[in-house]
Parts: structure tokens; sequence; C-alpha cells
């Protein structure tokens, strides 16, 4: 539930350290290759060149909407991380977009994928960063398919084989404008009992629910009844935490920069999952301990902060957040079979996860909470996921912000756990992966489907 995945078609820059050597890698002669090669050389330079990349490369509107400051600040976050890179492989080339896969100075292998305006003078829009296994395994092929027929040929035969070698297991749907062009599911729900995943098999989303949470507080800023500037005292004023409780604001959780920690760890490991029933079970998890940073002086990704924002739903709307969130937005979208079952109910058409042990499976079961949350550990089906995209181009769903409407890239992951929602209103296109094993079993998939749609 804590994974997630950068957005192409949402897209956000995400930065990444630079090249403490000569690259490998030849880039294109074209604007979006020279703006990759300054990039690349910003990042040898330091804190100066990559505050001026990030002023003179990036597209005006991407800039206004994400400033500089927190641009740097997510630089130095990764580059902490990550350490340097070594290019490696340049995956694709178009005169909007340059793929190319690195070697980071701390071991693993990194994508990213650069996404620049469709015309002159081809401004940086983002950069979709995704780590890398083993680089021989990730590096898919990269080619737009011509057309419908080609691309659904090639993800039957990407489908039947990541199955056959127990690479994947669950349901790929791919649509266009609303219509499926292609969905089948692979493997069992239950291995033991052999009962085989169906295209309306329930998969547990992970962190997908995160996108069902954040629309719910914009529903409500909607109606008036939160403001992205109230702190979480308002609404939880015995919140452990007073100096959370007073500093940190709505936009703050929403933004995952409000220094609320996770509540994944020691502690969580320590709680009997079974007695983990409703959002206010997570609280003594996280909620009192000091906050990792000042508020809104970085950003760092927090389950811990959209369990807050869970709570504050319901104390806003007056009904516990599963009820808010399946009256003001799964009903509206038509969704019947998206839920936060608790993992001991009787829940017909239920994948369980699986987590690879060896040369054998064994249930993730022991790991789950009594019940998922407004941060994730909901379940869905890959339809019920289109619908959510259908319902959000056609304003079925009330008080959706406009800004949710330009599409969607957004995962979920854990052991047993990924599930993969990618949507782009301008093609028209939606990828929905889910799988009942862990990551990166449906982002594999759903990143192969993403290079192979036709332009």
């Amino acid at each position: 539930m804590k994974h997630q995945l950068v957005p192409i078609f949402a897209v956000a820059v995400l930065a990444v350290a630079g090249l403490a050597q000569e690259t490998r890698v030849s880039l294109p002669e074209t604007p979006a290759g020279r703006h990759v090669e300054a990039y690349v050389l910003a990042f040898n330079a330091g804190d100066a060149a990559m505050r001026e990349f990030f002023a003179g490369h990036i597209a005006k509107g991407a800039l206004q909407k994400t400033a500089v400051e927190t641009r740097m600040e997510r630089y130095k976050q990764m580059h902490d991380r990550l350490g340097s890179l070594e290019l490696q492989k340049l995956a694709e080339s178009r005169s909007d977009f340059v793929s190319v896969v690195a070697r980071t100075e701390n071991g693993p292998f990194v994508r990213l994928d650069f996404q620049f305006e469709p015309a002159e003078p081809f401004g940086l829009l983002g950069i979709r960063v995704e780590a890398m296994e083993d680089a021989a395994d990730e590096i898919l092929p990269t080619a737009a398919k011509k057309n419908n027929d080609e691309l659904l040929a090639a993800v039957r035969e990407y489908g039947e084989k990541a199955s056959r070698a127990e690479d994947f297991s669950g349901v790929i749907l791919v649509a266009q404008n609303g219509i499926p062009l292609f969905e089948q599911a692979y493997g069992y729900a239950d291995r033991e009992k052999k009962i085989p995943n169906r295209v309306d098999t329930k998969f547990n989303i992970g962190s997908i629910n995160k996108s069902f949470t954040g629309l719910a507080i914009r529903q409500l800023v909607a109606g008036k009844k939160v403001s992205l500037d109230d702190p979480i005292g308002k609404f939880l004023p015995d919140y452990p935490n007073k100096d959370a409780a007073a500093k940190v604001t709505v936009r703050h959780l929403l933004d995952m920069t409000s220094g609320v920690g996770d509540f994944f760890g020691d502690s969580y490991e320590a709680t009997p999952k079974e007695k983990i029933r409703s959002l206010e079970d997570y609280l003594p998890l996280f909620a009192d301990k000091p906050l990792e940073f000042e508020p809104g002086a970085r950003e760092r990704y927090s389950n811990g902060g959209y369990i807050v924002l869970g709570l504050i739903i319901e104390k806003a709307s007056g009904t516990d957040y599963y009820t808010y969130v399946r009256d003001h937005i799964f009903n509206p979208a038509g969704m019947n079979d998206s839920a936060s079952f608790e993992k001991d109910a009787a829940v017909p058409n239920r994948a369980l996860g699986y987590v690879r042990d060896g040369s054998s499976w064994k249930p993730n079961y022991e790991t789950l909470p009594g019940r998922g949350s407004s941060a994730g550990g909901g379940y869905s089906t890959a339809r019920d996921l289109l619908k959510y995209t259908i319902a959000l181009a056609e304003g079925t769903i009330a008080g959706a912000p406009e800004e949710i409407r330009g599409g969607l890239g957004i995962a979920g992951g854990a052991p047993g756990i990924n599930a993969v929602l990618e949507w782009d209103p301008k093609s028209g296109y939606v990828v929905a992966v889910m799988s009942n094993f862990g990551p990166p079993s449906a982002q594999r998939v759903g990143r192969q489907i993403h290079s192979w749609l036709p332009r």
C-alpha cells in the first residue's frame, strides 16, 4: 500500500541525481534531447545549476503549478537517496518524449521518462521516475504500435507469457473512450483451491484509494465544509501531537508536505492486525510521533497523512469514511464492486494476495490490517476503475475538481498487492492492471502497455 507510481498523464516533476561521469548514451539532436542533456549537466554541477535549469527549461505552465523551491527540495531528496547516475540506454525518443535507463551510484537501476510540450519550445512538463529491479528484465520494448489491432495482439501475447512465467496473476484491461478493447484474467484468485481469477474479480488496490480520499476532501472543500488551509486541530482537537494539530493543514496532508510519518514500521508489526478495523485504530501507530520536518518545507510520502485526511472527512461530513466514499464516489460512478472489505469477511470473488517464498507462494493474509483505510487497502475491479475515469470525464461525481479531469497515473503496491490505473483524456486510453502478486507485477505490465499505445 506504500508504493506510489509517479504519473505521466498527470505529470509532476520529480528530480533525480545527475551523472558523475560521461554518459554512455548519445542523446538525440532535438529540442527534447537538448533539454535532457541540460538536465544531466545541471545535476552534475549542483544546486545552483539545477535551480537555473528549472527556471529556464520547465514549461511555463508547469513552473507556475510547482515552484522552483519545491522542485529543488525534491531534487535534493532524490540525490541523497540515489546518488549519481550513469546512463545505460536510450529507450525511446520522440519530439515530445525521451526515455532513458540509468544505473545509480547507490545500486538500483532507474528509468526516466521525460515528457515535453508537444510544440516549440518543447518545455519540460515532467519526469516519470521508476525504480527497476534488474535492467535486463525491465528494459522493455517501447515502440508504439501503429493501431489498436497491433496493440491488442501485443498485449495478449505479453499477458500470456507473463502468466506462464508466473510473473503476473490478475486482470489486464485496456479501453479507449470508455469502451473496453481488451479485458483478460490470468492466474488464480485462490491458488490452494485452484479458483481462477475472472475479469470481475475484486483485487486489493493498495494506495489507489488515496485518489478517492483526495477527491472526497475536494468535495468537502467545494461544499464549504473544509478549507485547504484548515489545521488538523480544527477537526481533531484531541490529536496526540499538538504541534502537528496546530501547524499541519489539509493542504499539507494532500500534497504530502505535512511532516506526518508512516504507520508502517515496528508499531504496525507488533500490533495484532485483526484489531485494526477503523481509521482511529491506525492513529496510535504514528500520530504521537514528532513531525519529520516543518510542514510545507519539503515533500515526503505519508500514509499517516492520508489516515488523518480520512478522519477529517468523517468529522466534516458526519459519517464514517467508508460510507462517505461509497455514497459520494462509488455509487455515483456505478462502482458497485468497490469497497474496503474486512479481511475476514466472506466476500465472493475476492482474490487472495500471494508472496513468493522461494519456489512456492504463500498468502499475504497475516500482513493485512483488519480493514483497509483512507490511505489504501480497499478492493475494486478493473471495470470499476474504468468506471471511475468515465465518471470523472463526464462530471458524474459531484465536486470533482477540474484538475483531476486532466488524467490519472496512480498505483498501489505491497506484498501480494499491485494495481495500476492510467488515464489519458487526450487519447482516450485507459489502462487498468490489477494483480494479486506484489510489485512490480502490475506496474511492469502497465508500463509496457503504456509504451505500446498508438500515438
